[in-house]
């Protein structure tokens, strides 16, 4: 049943608009996403409107349109980063580029005092993600925070309850974000509303709708989206109209084949089969480079597989929907809202799905959920730890860790951007050097592909990380910072000719392998959200490699920050790792998102 009262999210395609939703849903309350430009009468139910932040600056051509009707309704509002600065615009205040930008970590001092912000601390660390500023606070508004690089991080109308904070509330890494939306919805008119219980109770009956008397072949990774998706289904529709397909795609990790079907066995789904595609998948991305295409490959491959398995069964394509796993990260990421950006495209969100989407013929469970929440309803389904707290591992596997060349790469504007590298850490120990490869990230909302830096030094996380946001935050052109672990110097590193081939990739899954090994006998799996491990075609003579390790923690893939293990396990890891033949170099990924996302392609 739709609730009558709700808190409206207007979306400009920020990266984190439906994570704002989320949240308030975690406080209990219903929330809507709509479009900027939603007439004023479909917000009968809206107790209270929330603006995004998203990828366009108040200054460009082709800004969302927005309904300015909104403004004057009377209801409280809160704009966030995007949506901060087109109300100061909108009430006659002055926005600027500053030429640098601000991503990541910054700390927040309140001024003055605000509903907005009662009982806060007087000072927290919140997630900036910004190039514009508010530089002039329009006349009927008070500034209510600033931090070091923004004078006007936070503004209040002297009248009416409307409020805006550059930050970004909605993460997690904002400490006392959940408290500056929970003082917003108390100037709202509402009752909580919503539970994930609730949630479980709606997607079964849903599910029952959209299905009908068809039936779900579900695409299954061992993962904890697609394992619970898998049990909704099967709850929703009954295991003889639910069948699972583990398809060996040759970018499972070490032994993992085997682990996932005893999983699946012990949990009495007999309803699970495995296919061997290996040979399929390696042929598709066969000398590709581009990530991007890589991607598109893998997941039109999916697609392929899944007809020739129905074939083979001789089951009617017509009546058997695809399942699949998709979370709404995936969607964001892969610029699937009106204004968002894409930052890099899913394996689930390739055109041959997308046209099934069209056509009917996909249902996804859980594409309004975040990680975390789904493993809240996963242990509501009464999955098993091993299963919920699995770390994640996209459909693509190692292949999108697997970074490839032609071999002749090189570093455009190398000498403006090392000589910009060395001014901002001209007081620093640290040296500066560019990586000849390059790394997708997020800045402003907006999808970078650039050469990452890497910083040879003193191995102390705290100066490591302000040196990581130091770079990012004034160098445009780098969205990634490493560390070299081992060897102790960087050695002369050139690109070599390197494909996603059998080779490379057991060459990373004993690294990968090697790292997972070392988190679980010092017990930080849970500790660390993901391990990711990143191959890289670079070595001293241009004909083996470099690993990168990133463990991340983070609470639901919006946004993340690097994991500060002991040295000491680092080290021995690296040192480890540097006895594989095929590798000459191990870094260490210390870098947020933003501006980084978590894998490198």
């Amino acid at each position: 049943m739709q609730p009558h009262s709700i808190i409206a999210v207007l979306d400009f395609g920020s990266q984190y608009a439906h994570l704002i939703a989320k949240r308030i849903r975690h406080l209990g309350y219903y929330t809507q996403i709509f479009s900027p430009a939603v007439s004023t009468h479909h917000l009968t139910q809206a107790k209270g409107i929330i603006l995004s932040g998203g990828p366009s600056s108040v200054f460009a051509s082709d800004v969302p349109q927005f309904n300015d009707a909104i403004l004057a309704l009377p209801l409280p509002i809160l704009g966030l980063c995007y949506g901060h600065q087109l109300i100061a615009q909108k009430f006659g205040g002055v926005i600027e580029n500053q030429g640098h930008g601000e991503f990541g970590k910054a700390f927040i001092e309140l001024v003055g005092s605000s509903d907005l912000s009662t009982n806060l601390s007087h000072s927290s660390q919140v997630w900036m993600s910004h190039e514009d500023n508010v530089t002039q606070c329009p006349d009927q508004f008070s500034v209510i925070a600033k931090t070091a690089n923004c004078p006007i991080a936070g503004m209040q109308h002297q009248e009416k309850p409307i409020f805006t904070l550059q930050f970004h509330p909605e993460v997690k890494d904002s400490v006392e974000g959940n408290g500056f939306l929970e003082n917003f919805v108390k100037q709202c008119d509402l009752t909580p509303n919503w539970s994930m219980e609730t949630f479980i109770a709606e997607t079964k009956e849903s599910l029952q709708r959209e299905v009908g008397e068809r039936s779900v072949l579900m695409f299954l990774s061992g993962g904890v989206d697609s394992s619970v998706a898998f049990a909704l289904l099967n709850d929703a529709l009954g295991r003889e109209r639910v069948l699972g397909l583990l398809i060996d795609n040759a970018f499972l990790r070490k032994n993992e084949i085997s682990q996932i079907m005893e999983c699946y066995r012990k949990l009495e789904y007999d309803n699970v089969q495995l296919f061997d595609a290996s040979s399929q998948f390696l042929k598709a991305i066969e000398e590709k480079v581009d990530p991007q295409e890589k991607r598109h490959l893998v997941g039109e491959t999916f697609l392929q597989v899944r007809d020739e398995y129905l074939q083979q069964l001789n089951l009617n394509p017509e009546k058997w929907m695809l399942g699949q796993g998709t979370l709404y990260p995936d969607i964001i990421e892969s610029g699937g809202t009106e204004h968002s950006n894409v930052i890099k495209s899913h394996h689930n969100r390739v055109e041959g799905v997308q046209d099934l989407i069209r056509a009917g013929q996909v249902v996804e469970p859980l594409k309004e959920l975040y990680k975390d929440e789904v493993r809240i309803v996963g242990k509501l389904l009464d999955l098993p730890d091993s299963v919920v707290w699995r770390h994640p591992f996209p459909g693509p596997g190692l292949s999108i860790n697997v970074l490839c060349d032609h071999g002749d790469f090189f570093i455009q504007n190398k000498e403006h951007i090392d000589k910009k590298a060395k001014d901002v850490l001209k007081e620093s120990s640290y040296q500066v050097e560019l990586l000849a490869v390059r790394s997708v990230g997020v800045q402003g909302d907006q999808r970078t592909y650039t050469s990452p830096a890497v910083i040879i030094g003193e191995q102390d996380w705290e100066a490591l990380e302000q040196t990581s946001i130091q770079i990012t935050n004034q160098i445009r052109e780098i969205n990634r910072v490493v560390t070299l672990v081992s060897p102790e110097t960087l050695p002369a590193l050139r690109v070599g000719k390197a494909y996603c081939t059998q080779e490379r990739l057991d060459v990373l899954r004993e690294a990968e392998a090697l790292a997972t090994k070392t988190l679980e006998e010092h017990q930080l799996m849970r500790e660390i959200f993901q391990l990711l491990v990143i191959i890289l075609p670079l070595s001293i003579d241009g004909t083996k490699n470099c690993i990168v390790l990133r463990p991340v923690c983070s609470e639901d893939v919006m946004t993340a920050q690097f994991a500060k293990i002991d040295w000491k396990i680092i080290n021995h890891l690296a040192k480890q790792i540097q006895q594989i033949p095929e590798v000459d170099a191990v870094f260490y990924d210390v870098t947020h998102k933003p501006p980084a996302t978590f894998g490198w392609e």
